[in-house]
């Protein structure tokens, strides 16, 4: 998406990942004036611990947001927003300081805690699994001596304090893994009862709500006027969705990185424990989604990057492979299909390696039909149309296959960069004040 001239307001999205922190300014208008990065020290891991140091977050922000700062007038920035990753959690104390490591995302400690929520918890709840934010605040109570007053909150929770001054306010997407019912808009009892304090959880909000300008220090350490809205953000996958802009019912996203990733706006909710869906909150629609063990992973397995375009190539999509692939890099699958000992399904396996890419590619692009078909049958709609993020949404061969197979069109997405949907969240958010 090419840049502008810088003549108007800019609005800023911060996008905190695991490797690194993006932010970009938009206009009014959604048009990119400008961009930047800055890496981020890879997560401390130790089995199945994966922790980092909210500092290190707090580091990259402002050394991004300087970079920025060469290339657009900060000046002219009204609103900014921030996304995180989903699941990330630390324990701070009154004053928004941690008290503990945040464990990521990928964490999966919690196993105890998880058997915990299984007990009481609804199936449909965000908050199943080791993985879970919610997992995560029981596993770090029990490990630490808390001080009075401590609260939970997530990687972008925990940005947004430090902006703005604001400790203990989330968005309804982040805290949909702390157990948040986003049907009721509120807390329900047993997450109340598990966590023992009420006041430990976090104040919900939607995302794009407005919340406070940013506090003087910040304005003076990142050159930003005072007057700065922060907005409330949301996590990096719903952002990455916003971000291609798809917001009508029946608009859906692939994501085809190394996992299989298929999330549709529908104007009701969905939740299927068995098959790992559920509904994210975005006003007054709901944004159903679901993963597949499927994915590039497998095509890594065999093929390396100059390999995969090259025998891409060769393909005739046209002519179908005739392979009746079910491509995953290990047994199990919990969606489309519901089977933890499913095996892969990669056979047999022709000479030519062009042909044998192609039957795996195929094999996805079923895996993605049926994926939106199993949503549809569990009542959202199914695809109008679909835009596709992740690296094989470049391969031109992966998308003529997907294209005839979903029969629905592929659309370019307007941005494939979490940062830009929060930035869409922070100029909407803005608009809202006006």
């Amino acid at each position: 998406m090419p840049s502008t001239a810088v003549t108007a307001d800019l609005f800023l999205g911060i996008d905190m990942g695991t490797s690194a922190c993006r932010v970009m300014a938009i206009d009014g208008d959604g048009a990119v004036a400008g961009q930047s990065s800055a890496p981020l020290p890879p997560p401390q891991r130790n089995g199945r611990h994966v922790e980092q140091q909210a500092s290190l977050w707090w580091i990259a922000l402002t050394a991004a947001v300087a970079q920025l700062g060469a290339q657009v007038p900060l000046r002219h920035v009204r609103a900014l927003a921030v996304d995180g990753t989903s699941g990330t959690l630390l324990l701070v104390n009154v004053h928004g300081d941690p008290v503990t490591p945040a464990l990521m995302y990928n964490d999966t400690r919690s196993s105890a805690e998880a058997l915990r929520i299984s007990a009481v918890a609804p199936p449909d709840s965000g908050a199943h699994g080791a993985t879970s934010a919610l997992a995560k605040l029981l596993y770090l109570q029990r490990r630490y001596a808390l001080p009075h007053g401590w609260r939970a909150m997530h990687q972008a929770d925990w940005i947004i304090a430090c902006l703005c001054g604001h400790v203990g306010v989330s968005d309804e997407n982040n805290a949909l893994k702390l157990g948040y019912d986003p049907v009721t808009r509120g807390w329900p009892t047993w997450v109340v009862g598990l966590v023992g304090d009420r006041e430990s959880l976090p104040e919900v909000v939607p995302p794009g709500t407005p919340l406070a300008p940013v506090t003087a220090s910040v304005a003076k350490a990142l050159n930003l006027d005072a007057d700065v809205r922060v907005i409330a953000g949301t996590t990096d996958s719903v952002a990455a969705f916003i971000a291609s802009g798809a917001a009508q019912p029946g608009e859906a996203v692939t994501s085809l990185g190394s996992t299989l990733v298929l999330k549709i706006i529908s104007p009701t909710p969905v939740y299927a424990a068995e098959f790992g869906v559920y509904s994210h909150r975005l006003g007054e629609q709901w944004l159903v989604g679901g993963a597949s063990n499927s994915g590039g992973a497998v095509l890594r397995q065999f093929f390396n990057d100059g390999e995969l375009e090259t025998l891409s190539m060769a393909i005739r999509t046209g002519v179908p492979s005739g392979l009746d692939y079910y491509p995953l890099t290990a047994p199990g699958e919990r969606f489309p299909v519901n089977d933890p000992s499913l095996p892969p399904r990669l056979t047999p396996r022709p000479h030519e390696p062009a042909l044998f890419l192609q039957g795996m590619l195929e094999g996805i692009a079923k895996i993605e039909l049926q994926g939106y078909r199993c949503l549809a049958r569990l009542g959202a709609p199914y695809p109008v149309s679909v835009r596709s993020v992740g690296g094989g949404a470049r391969n031109e061969a992966w998308s003529e296959i997907r294209r005839g197979m979903l029969g629905v069109p592929l659309i370019d997405p307007l941005s494939r960069e979490a940062a830009y949907g929060a930035a869409l969240l922070s100029r909407d958010g803005y608009i809202q004040l006006q």
